[in-house]
């Protein structure tokens, strides 16, 4: 049936006023309720109008591949408002799925009692004063981390950042920390407002005060004299990477415990979604791992659970990195001191290795490499796999999407199906990795998986929610 130009305006027109509808309420759950609302793992936190009417085409249902509409999650989340809620991550994609298969007989104002009701009335039940973050390094990923952790504050009862901690570089030193959160090349202008105070060497950004410390050893800092307590320092330079080394942190007034942002020696090297489980209070240090490792493990860990990994190779074609030459010059590692703007650099990867330091099962299994390649972010990483049990490509693509939906691991795995997207399309994923289904092949017993991934950006969220799951932070979630 053609439907009419002037239907298909006004049907649009519609959803816009109930998408533009929609964010005082998730900005009031937020802010007063520290509820976090999300579309099938798409946040809607501080996002537009068309972000949120994208986020509901994205999440189709798996019955008849439709979209969610937001005529159906708008009245879930007016019902929420309504409940005086306490703590909590509401999917309201995955809400409307349920209320659609199981909510015969009830009203959504009912059904969304019902399912809330562990914390419904609960407001203010659980006060927290937040759990205090000090950045050690301001390199590219503790921008980010302070982009996400400053998008997250809310109320601030969840990871509060406090401070970061570098080598002075120049006399306005403060500036241009400053004017690097605020402009970024890659992932664009800092969303908010961003002031400084030279006297106290501060930095206010979306009313988040960071104290800028300077130090050349992170031994010496004494936090507590900035009120900063029971701390988690992120060291984001890499130059320490076993609990010797990243013991000097401990060593800090006011410091808890540590995250590395690298892989680590030693160490519990943790991808968020497959491993973080084994975190224990006892932990003062452990390993976000790499960004290669965290976007390849979670899409292994699902191909191997439905139909085993019998060995494989995982070949990296990863953007070059800051350890790069931008022209020819010494450089102490192999190739490496090549131009890396105008070449392509085969180089090693431990990534292959380290898989097994989340998933014990697969060790020794996997080889792997890595080409570093002339562009400035976003990544991809080819895994080339023998299974045990044969895999149509329309099943496994199937297993893939369904997993990036409904799995434990949807905040790990994204899926596009997209004939047309290249790198840049994934710049500000926050997925650990996105399977490109139009890639996949499948041939009997041996298959080949495209996985993309954000390696500055994507990385950084897996890191966040490392920090989260440390600080106790993470609320429930809804539907259970």
């Amino acid at each position: 049936m053609t439907v009419k130009p002037e239907a298909c305006l006004n049907d649009w027109i519609e959803r816009e006023e109930l998408a533009e509808a929609m964010i005082p309420l998730i900005g009031q759950l937020y802010r007063n309720n520290n509820v976090v609302t999300s579309i099938c793992g798409r946040g809607l936190v501080n996002r537009s109008v068309i972000a949120i009417l994208k986020a509901h085409r994205f999440a189709r249902r798996q019955i008849d591949n439709s979209e969610i509409s937001v005529r159906e999650t708008f009245p879930i989340l007016k019902a929420m408002v309504d409940l005086n809620l306490g703590a909590a991550s509401v999917d309201l994609g995955r809400m409307a799925a349920k209320y659609q298969i199981s909510g015969a007989g009830k009203s959504v104002e009912q059904f969304v009692a019902d399912e809330l009701a562990s914390v419904a009335g609960k407001k203010g039940a659980v006060p927290s004063k937040g759990t205090d973050v000090v950045l050690y390094g301001f390199g590219r990923i503790g921008r980010l981390l302070a982009r996400i952790m400053i998008e997250k504050a809310g109320a601030g009862e969840g990871l509060r950042l406090r401070a970061i901690v570098v080598r002075k570089g120049a006399e306005n030193d403060l500036v241009k920390r400053a004017s690097l959160l605020r402009r970024d090349s890659v992932h664009g202008p800092f969303q908010g407002t961003i002031t400084i105070d030279e006297a106290n060497n501060t930095i206010t950004a979306n009313g988040t005060q960071i104290q800028v410390i300077y130090s050349n050893d992170p031994s010496t800092v004494d936090y507590t004299q900035y009120g900063i307590q029971d701390a988690i320092v992120v060291d984001n330079t890499g130059k320490w990477r076993d609990a010797e080394g990243l013991g000097l942190h401990l060593k800090c007034p006011g410091a808890a415990r540590v995250v590395l942002t690298a892989p680590g020696k030693g160490l519990k090297n943790i991808v968020h979604g497959i491993n973080h489980d084994t975190i224990t209070a006892e932990d003062a240090i452990v390993s976000a791992a790499s960004c290669t490792t965290n976007a390849i493990v979670p899409v292994l860990k699902a191909v191997n659970d439905k139909f085993g990994i019998v060995n494989g190779h995982v070949e990296t074609v990863h953007s070059y990195t800051n350890d790069q030459n931008l022209i020819d010059n010494f450089h102490k590692g192999d190739r490496r001191g090549r131009g890396a703007p105008l070449n392509m650099v085969i180089t090693e990867t431990g990534a292959a290795k380290a898989v097994a330091k989340a998933l014990p099962e697969l060790a020794g299994k996997l080889t792997g490499n890595a080409i570093r390649v002339p562009t400035p972010n976003v990544s991809m990483a080819i895994l080339n796999l023998n299974l045990e049990k044969a895999a149509e490509r329309e099943e496994l693509n199937n297993y893939l999407r369904e997993m990036s939906l409904e799995s434990p691991l949807h905040k790990q795995i994204d899926y596009t199906e997209s004939p047309e997207v290249v790198s840049t399309d994934f710049v500000g994923s926050r997925h650990a990795g996105v399977v490109d289904g139009q890639a996949t092949i499948c041939q009997d017993n041996r298959v080949v998986l495209y996985v993309w991934y954000d390696n500055e950006f994507g990385y950084s969220c897996q890191v966040v929610r490392i920090l989260e799951d440390m600080a106790g932070v993470n609320p429930p979630a809804f539907p259970a």
